[in-house]
């Protein structure tokens, strides 16, 4: 097992908190607890921290498994940047602004843009979709009252999980053009579904959280490092400051209550005995640690669905690309991003592309997938057809995130179990949100707070300083 230092944490009243996973989730709950006084103990399976959002080495490039952007809205997300000192290193846009280039029309390569205006919500958006050129004039109007709509629905209304999110557009006179062009454009990348296999709730807490609450809350932020130097190296280092032990390649095998009513924790070649345990691991994973009775219908987290991303990666021996992402109408292609200076590239232009409800293509050959979307770079960029390109791989996250089907919500548990001491955290917990970097640390948060709760300890109010930014 690999340890973490843990010096100079505060000072704890003896009680002990197991956090049994190290992605975003479990290394929010581990800080939190340890912010707030609780001796914490962090086990990871995987030889490092990050959980999905991580990088890796190949050859003299660093690269991350995938593209993970959050929004100026995403207020959880950003207090954990800020925690592990990261927030200079994940940057956002000064203005939402995303340019989209159209190669279906008649007319040939067509750039388009959705930026937003200093102006208030809805007015915010109206310029920008005004001069929409991917939308014909009847399907900019219906947009803005489909838009008007869904900012008047109750995200508390259960109802709202049990209907998909494209009956809704259709009904609500949107066209199969405008659904392409504009909702699955922001709702595939963030819901990881398209709008006919999306629950309404989530894909109405999507639109009316970025576009309709804030004017700046849908202002784009990514890393302009590696994921790693974030949620491994950063996070380990925050990790050790407030005195955690984190235990890297050491999987847990199972997760029993003594008859006193504390906790064992096996791992190979160690029982560790705990006050309390966070479970902050995928939601089968999670099913398969479950102690009897931990919760009513324990199968219900294997009902929750999974919903792979696929990511292509093509290092040109020339700059191709002049901005640092575009998504594109007219193509199979969805967004792609610059990662040239992340990744340690000195020669050439490397990009990323981020395909999300990649259920078709997850297991195509690299060979398929190359012949697919070189020629689809061409199109969208000219000067990819004099480069040479230097190398071509892929990266399958087959269950990347959950599944944000109609009826997903009840399925979804909070942080509590009915075992006393026992909680759970991450991205597919009852958050509210899909499953996002944003979710996984908001599920964190609340697991702190219910472990805190039961302790009957403070709760630091820097923790939950995003709730009142929200």
């Amino acid at each position: 097992m690999t340890h973490g230092t843990g010096s100079r944490g505060p000072v704890t009243d003896g009680r002990h908190t197991v956090v049994v996973g190290g992605g975003l989730a479990g290394v929010t709950t581990a800080l939190a607890l340890a912010d707030a006084g609780v001796r914490v103990t962090l086990l990871e399976g995987r030889p490092r921290l990050g959980g999905l959002a991580f990088s890796f080495q190949r050859g003299e490039l660093t690269v991350d498994n995938g593209q993970h952007v959050y929004l100026r809205c995403c207020t959880a997300y950003r207090w954990f940047l800020d925690r592990i000192e990261g927030a200079a290193l994940a940057p956002l846009q000064d203005r939402l602004d995303v340019p989209v280039l159209d190669v279906a029309r008649p007319a040939g390569r067509r750039l388009g843009r959705l930026r937003r205006d200093a102006l208030p919500v809805p007015l915010h958006l109206g310029r920008s979709l005004a001069t929409y050129p991917h939308l014909s004039l009847a399907d900019r109007a219906k947009v803005g009252r489909a838009a008007l709509a869904l900012k008047g629905l109750d995200l508390a209304d259960p109802a709202l999980d049990t209907q998909d999110f494209g009956s809704w557009l259709a009904a609500h006179g949107q066209s199969r053009r405008a659904i392409e062009a504009l909702w699955d454009l922001v709702g595939v990348a963030t819901l990881n579904a398209v709008a006919g296999d999306a629950s309404l709730g989530l894909a109405a807490m999507v639109f009316k959280t970025g576009l309709l609450s804030d004017p700046g809350a849908a202002d784009i932020g990514w890393a302009r490092v590696p994921l790693g130097d974030l949620h491994d190296r950063l996070a380990r280092k925050a990790l050790d400051s407030a005195g955690v032990r984190t235990e890297i390649r050491t999987r847990v095998t199972s997760v029993s209550q003594n008859g006193n009513g504390a906790w064992s924790i096996e791992v190979p070649g160690e029982t560790i005995q705990a006050d309390a345990v966070v479970l902050a691991v995928p939601q089968r994973e999670a099913h398969d640690l479950l102690p009897a009775g931990a919760l009513d219908v324990p199968e219900r987290l294997l009902e929750i669905g999974t919903a792979p991303i696929l990511n292509v990666h093509v290092v040109y021996d020339r700059k191709v690309l002049g901005r640092p992402f575009f998504t594109a109408l007219g193509t199979p292609v969805q967004w792609v991003f610059d990662r040239t200076e992340a990744s340690g590239l000195r020669e050439g232009q490397y990009l990323a592309l981020s395909q999300s409800a990649a259920q078709d293509e997850i297991d195509e050959p690299v060979a398929v997938l190359r012949e697919r979307y070189l020629p689809e770079l061409e199109r969208l960029l000219p000067l990819t057809r004099g480069a040479e390109v230097k190398d071509f791989f892929v990266t399958r996250e087959r269950t990347a995130t959950f599944a944000p089907t109609p009826g997903v919500g009840r399925l979804r548990p909070g942080a509590r179990t009915k075992a006393s001491g026992l909680y759970l955290a991450g991205a597919w917990t009852a958050t509210g949100w899909p499953a996002t970097m944003e979710s996984a640390v908001r599920s964190g948060v609340s697991a702190a707070d219910a472990v805190l709760g039961a302790l009957g300890r403070p709760r630091p109010r820097h923790l939950f300083e995003f709730e009142e930014a929200a």
